[in-house]
């Protein structure tokens, strides 16, 4: 999920997160690991409002978030290094977004993000 923010504060970034993680069943969004940037110093407010746990790499250790260092490898594709994100618009970040989660991944035996996503969803019930 990709989501379009005002700007980089605290009240846009975890309020932008609490919206998204209302979208979700609460079994498939229960952490959020944060590299130690200042727009999730009012984390706590995320966790009473979602019950989402957050969690906060320690500095200097990409490898601690591995799944997002290769999500930005992947997002740079799209959006280069410098580019202005204000200039794209909520629909097209979701767009490339649905893009990223069709591509098959060897880390999923080369199935899509989207369809392991669709059978946690399917394993809900």
């Amino acid at each position: 999920m990709l989501v379009k923010v005002a700007n980089k504060d605290t009240e846009s970034v975890v309020s932008a997160l609490i919206k998204q993680a209302r979208k979700l069943p609460g079994e498939l969004y229960q952490s959020l690991t944060w590299d130690r940037g200042k727009e999730l110093a009012d984390h706590q407010r995320l966790t009473l409002a979602s019950d989402v746990e957050v969690y906060f790499c320690d500095p200097r250790s990409p490898w601690q978030r591995g799944s997002n260092e290769n999500t930005n490898r992947l997002l740079r594709q799209y959006l280069p290094r410098g580019t202005d994100l204000s200039l794209h618009s909520q629909t097209k970040l979701s767009a490339i977004a649905r893009q990223l989660n069709e591509r098959p991944r060897k880390t999923l035996l080369y199935q899509t993000p989207a369809e392991k996503f669709a059978e946690c969803v399917a394993g809900i019930s």
